[in-house]
């Protein structure tokens, strides 16, 4: 940890300007992070509402629509948190509220599916807002900077999925689809005056660096290629690997050329540091674990049983609303307070708290792999995940942050949500997979439905990738060890 500690370096100097408000400035960190899982948790639930609404005939059509919000995300994650660096943090977290607020009202006003489709586009971009706050929280707030950032991030999304779950299925049950994109439209603009208020327009904290225009497009399109290859693969079948193909070798020669540039997108040397690579891999992992179990829940309990064959009945039968009253216990569990959790990756014990999230969340799944007909069982399972995502999310957006000096803490948070936005599609893109092996037709309709043992099979495969978890930061910690060696002989 004495390397990682070292890379962080001395903060920037103190320019003469007012000292923020601290409480109010974690209260508009807090409420970035709370809009924006709010947003990203909202979907999974309202799918079936949606397509029922519209009128649309797939459910591939159906799922474009967070096709379009993961795309949206992976632009937003590269470029909004480094324009935090380079242009001012207000700046950053005006322009992301900005773009919720367009995202959300145009839905609001055409009311149709293209609109919402281009809708979920600026608003996934406008999504990276929630990782702003882990920089305009660490440069004002001195020496604990990094552990409130972090605090801030996981509590508060406990506390979005909730609000978009919960509080969204109940306006479209309450009101309609619409009325939610009005409400959601009226509350990102209020952020967006709120962050202009609160936020610190202090200069720039790297100002002789600039943004490389061709690396950051470059970068976009081929993680936006694999993406797209993700969440939407299962419809192009054989297809897909065309896209998959060029974003590999688009992302393979961009790091070639990055290497070389000095107008890096992200320093290099900051994957170098002791277990970065590593947290990276693991941040992705928990989101694809995190998306699998978001998708397999709200699919399985949406399902009426009395709508399906006696030999193919399964389901909860559940509205949106229920079902994200189910999920509760998940958000619950981001507020738990991780003060031993904090003090462990401090002091360098970064590779126990991972495999002790990933334990966690393994062992959720594999309850819910054999425990997922009744609701207590979700409520037990979604409890224990929440607890294993919790540890695994505080712990990789840590110590990528401690990786770095604080002028560079939006590249740190780019890089790790990029990884994030992979992990969630490719999560989707697995249990979708699985959920496709073998349908059951809808008796009196043209629909299918995923074979209710597929359920049992993406819960097993889920906890495969927490346990790769575990694989990573042996791996890492193992050639941590070598290099250590052969530099001392």
């Amino acid at each position: 940890m004495t390397e990682i500690n070292k890379a962080a370096g001395p903060a920037r100097e103190e320019t003469a300007r007012p000292a923020p408000n601290k409480g109010v400035l974690i209260g508009v960190g807090a409420l970035l992070v709370v809009l924006t899982n709010a947003v990203i948790f909202i979907l999974p639930p309202l799918l079936p509402v949606i397509q029922a609404q519209y009128g649309l005939a797939t459910v591939a059509e159906t799922t474009w629509l967070y096709t379009a919000l993961t795309l949206g995300g992976g632009a937003g994650f590269i470029l909004l948190p480094r324009l935090a660096d380079l242009r001012g943090d207000r700046n950053a977290s005006v322009a992301a509220s900005a773009f919720l607020a367009v995202g959300a009202l145009i839905p609001a006003v055409g009311d149709s599916y293209p609109t919402l489709l281009a809708g979920c586009i600026l608003m996934g971009f406008g999504g990276a807002a929630q990782l702003l706050p882990l920089g305009f929280l660490r440069r004002n707030l001195g020496a604990d900077g990094i552990t409130v950032g972090v605090a801030v991030l996981v509590i508060a999304t406990g506390v979005g999925i909730v609000v978009g779950m919960i509080g969204g299925g109940f306006i479209v049950e309450n009101l309609s689809l619409r009325s939610f994109f009005i409400i959601l439209a009226a509350v990102c603009a209020a952020t967006t005056v709120a962050s202009y208020a609160t936020i610190p327009h202090a200069p720039p904290a790297e100002r002789s660096g600039r943004i490389g225009v061709l690396g950051t497009v470059w970068m976009i399109a081929w993680v936006a290629t694999i993406l797209l290859t993700l969440t939407q693969g299962l419809v192009w079948g054989s297809a897909a690997l065309i896209p998959l193909v060029v974003g590999v070798v688009g992302g393979i020669a961009w790091v070639r050329v990055e290497r070389r540039s000095s107008s890096a997108v992200f320093d290099v040397a900051l994957m170098k540091a002791p277990l970065v690579t590593a947290s990276c891999v693991c941040i992705a992992l928990f989101a694809a674990v995190n998306s699998a179990f978001m998708l397999l829940l709200s699919t399985y309990a949406q399902i009426v049983p009395a709508a399906l064959r006696p030999a193919d009945a399964y389901g909860l039968g559940l509205s949106a609303l229920e079902t994200g009253l189910l999920m509760a216990p998940f958000a619950v569990a981001f507020m738990v307070r991780g003060a031993v959790l904090d003090r462990a990756l401090i002091n360098g014990r970064g590779v126990p708290v991972f495999v002790t999230g990933a334990l966690i969340s393994a062992a959720g799944l594999a309850w819910l792999a054999v425990a997922h007909d009744q609701r207590w069982q979700y409520l037990v399972g979604a409890a224990v995940m929440g607890l294993g995502c919790r540890i695994g999310y505080a712990a990789g957006f840590t110590l990528v942050q401690v990786a770095v000096p604080e002028e560079k803490a939006g590249m740190a948070a780019a890089v790790a949500g990029t990884c994030m936005a992979v992990g969630f599609a490719f999560g989707t893109a697995l249990v979708s997979g699985d959920l496709s092996a073998s349908l059951v037709p809808v008796p009196g309709t043209h629909q299918e439905v995923a074979a209710e043992s597929l359920y049992g099979t993406g819960y097993w495969l889920s906890g495969a990738l927490a346990l790769l978890v575990v694989v990573t930061v042996l791996i890492s910690r193992t050639r941590a060890g070598r290099r250590v060696r052969a530099a001392a002989s």
